[in-house]
């Protein structure tokens, strides 16, 4: 998203001077901890830095610079994984025709290998299942959709957040001087004209509960067969994730808020138009049995459908 700034950088000064001399040992203080490292580390610097940078080249307040390097670096970063990922997905999905015949081929061949042998079924079950193995994993490197890369997205986006996250703390609460958090103190705007301080209206909160939830209903309601045990488990946690960040994000500096809240924005947004079949073809996703022609009309149903069923009962 950003890249360090000079110490020289001529707007905002007190930003981008703070930013070359924040990556010294002494820049935080306190007692040594995971935290106190984190919060030290390259990549944060990198995105302090950064900031001061965008701020150099656009003249964006602290409020603007924030929100818009937040698009940047999804649109940069994560939206071409994103695509990555769909990539991904579309063929594992058109795999699984193949894959059921194989199965089923594979079933007849070991159960006559078996009755010729003198095999137990024990043991059928488990020439079967090592047999099955190999020739999916066969075809995950035939079609090069191993399952592993889908979450190449996970592992840059969490650490990227987390680092701009600790960035932004570092300028609200006085880590890289006075003369940073003072112009964050009134880089805000409408009701958070104080980034510093956290959002005592609750509104970015709120609504940063409200888009996480929204992603995750869109999600869970976009299935067209019924959920497993685990997939049921991990919607309800991301459901507890989303409900349990927003009394974190209204203790938080509002600068850190106003992040959470872009990013989400910004994911909800790609995430939609990843759904667009003309947007779905110019990333090359190969189309699927799933796809659908009208898929935001679908997503309106769905979640109608959903949401006026649980009320009947109700």
């Amino acid at each position: 998203m950003w890249r360090l700034a000079r110490a020289g950088a001529r707007a905002p000064p007190a930003l981008a001077a703070a930013a070359g001399a924040g990556a010294g040992p002494g820049g935080l203080g306190g007692p040594e901890g995971w935290y106190e490292w984190a919060a030290r580390s390259a990549p944060v610097h990198w995105a302090e830095g950064g900031l001061a940078a965008l701020q150099e080249a656009t003249g964006l307040p602290c409020w603007a610079a924030i929100a818009g390097g937040a698009a940047v670096l999804r649109t940069a970063v994560t939206l071409p994984l994103a695509a990555h990922q769909g990539r991904l997905l579309a063929k594992l999905e058109n795999l699984q025709p193949e894959i059921k015949e194989l199965a089923q081929r594979l079933r007849y061949e070991v159960s006559v290998r078996g009755k010729q042998l003198g095999w137990s079924e024990k043991v059928a079950r488990f020439h079967f299942a090592k047999n099955m193995r190999r020739i999916v994993t066969e075809l995950y490197v035939r079609d090069n959709c191993h399952p592993f890369k889908a979450t190449v997205l996970l592992w840059v986006q969490v650490p990227m957040w987390v680092c701009v996250s600790l960035a932004l703390r570092n300028c609200s609460v006085g880590a890289l001087g006075p003369a940073v958090q003072e112009q964050f103190s009134s880089g805000g705007a409408l009701w958070f004209t104080d980034l510093t301080a956290p959002d005592s209206t609750w509104i970015l909160p709120v609504a940063l509960g409200l888009v996480n939830l929204l992603v995750v209903e869109i999600f869970a309601s976009q299935t067209k067969v019924p959920l497993s045990r685990f997939q049921k488990l991990v919607t309800h946690f991301f459901r507890a994730v989303s409900v349990v960040m927003i009394p974190i994000a209204a203790t938080v500096p509002s600068s850190m808020a106003l992040y959470w809240l872009s990013s989400s924005l910004v994911g909800l947004c790609h995430n939609l138009l990843l759904r667009s079949p003309a947007f779905r073809r110019l990333c090359c996703i190969p189309r699927t049995k799933s796809d659908s022609d009208t898929p935001y009309r679908d997503i309106v149903a769905a979640l109608a459908t959903r949401y006026s069923f649980r009320k009947q009962h109700h």
